[in-house]
C-alpha cells in the first residue's frame, strides 16, 4: 500500500492579467496526498490559447 501519491487535478478559474484583462481559464494543481489527505501543492500552472504553459504567479485571482 503506497502512503503518498501525487494528483494532477484541472479546474476553471477566473484569472485577471495586465495584458489581457479578465479571463477564465484552465489552471492545474500538482499535489502530494498523504494517508488520502491532500498535504501541500506542489505546482500550479495554466495554459494559454497558443497552447505555451505559464506560472500562475504572472496572474491574480479576481474576486
Amino acid at each position: 500500500m503506497r502512503l503518498s501519491k501525487i494528483k494532477r487535478e484541472t479546474k476553471y478559474e477566473k484569472r485577471y492579467s495586465v495584458t489581457m484583462g479578465e479571463l477564465t481559464t484552465q489552471v492545474t494543481y500538482i499535489k502530494r496526498y498523504i494517508l488520502g489527505l491532500p498535504v501541500r501543492t506542489l505546482h500550479k500552472y495554466r495554459e494559454t490559447y497558443y497552447g505555451k504553459v505559464k506560472d500562475c504567479k504572472d496572474c491574480e485571482i479576481t474576486a
